[in-house]
């Protein structure tokens, strides 16, 4: 138990600190602006378009949709990709060397990517204060809403995000699970209403996290008529929780054996010929 709870602080400690490291980085630092400067841009640009059949902003209508894509997004593909290329490095393979190291390892993770996740969302949500109108962002129950919304859609994509990851040991073999999670996107509603998708479109995406994380974050921010454009013209905030629930639930339960499958295979001699793989590409 002392063992592990060894881990877990360690893993804190591990977490924070590569977190204070983005700051002194150039390429972590424009990893952070980017999404929000592109956003910003996207949903200006979209500003003279209403949301059909109201005279809503689509660009306000989008921001909320955006940010819970971005948290869909720091789950399931920026956790994945730090895992594939501390595979690849060796940094696993260190981890596996210490008692309760994957936990910590693990631990360490969750910390960073989620705390760049939600430095992301402030990024991303501060110019629409001043550039979108009809935001809630003065009510107290965006607030309480945004507080189960973000917690439980990092949870119901941290998990799956770790178990991508663990299923490639080629970063530059990522690219293939990228083209899946844009389709995702694009049938989730997140720059359209969903509702103007066809039927089956519409079953699809609500199948998956990203649809509920972006109903999510609009009913946080939308005022409360802008529900009559969602489906069953309604926030469905049971429905929101449950579907999240259950993601978190499946990723928490297959997670752990996939991750402890992968780093029983991990070996000196398994990093080295990636490694050597490695170089052979680049000369």
């Amino acid at each position: 138990m002392n063992t592990m709870l060894a881990a877990v602080r360690a893993g804190v400690s591990r977490g924070w600190i590569e977190l204070r490291q983005t700051f002194r980085n150039g390429q972590d630092l424009w990893t952070y602006l980017f999404p929000a400067i592109a956003f910003t841009l996207v949903v200006v640009f979209m500003g003279g378009a209403k949301v059909p059949g109201t005279t809503f902003s689509l660009g306000s209508r989008t921001l909320p949709s955006a940010l819970g894509m971005g948290i869909a997004f720091g789950g399931l593909v920026t956790l994945a990709q730090v895992l594939t290329v501390e595979r690849e490095d060796g940094t696993l393979l260190r981890a596996k060397a210490v008692p309760n190291g994957m936990l910590g390892y693990l631990i360490g993770k969750i910390v960073l990517v989620s705390s760049m996740t939600i430095i992301g969302l402030v990024l991303q949500v501060t110019p629409g204060l001043f550039l979108l109108d009809g935001l809630t962002l003065g009510h107290t129950g965006t607030w309480l809403t945004m507080a189960w919304v973000v917690p439980l859609g990092l949870m119901a994509t941290l998990p799956l995000g770790a178990t991508i990851g663990s299923l490639f040991s080629n970063p530059r073999n990522f690219g293939l699970v990228m083209l899946p999670i844009f389709g995702l996107v694009a049938t989730s509603g997140i720059f359209y209403p969903i509702t103007n998708y066809p039927a089956w479109l519409q079953v699809i995406g609500q199948i998956f996290p990203i649809y509920w994380l972006g109903l999510g974050m609009r009913s946080a921010l939308l005022p409360p008529e802008m529900a009559a454009a969602e489906i069953g013209h309604s926030w469905r905030h049971l429905q929101t929780l449950g579907v999240l629930g259950v993601w978190a639930v499946l990723g928490l339960v297959v997670a752990p054996i996939v991750l402890r499958r992968m780093a029983r295979r991990e070996s000196g001699s398994s990093v080295a010929a990636r490694r050597e793989r490695a170089l052979q590409r680049v000369t």
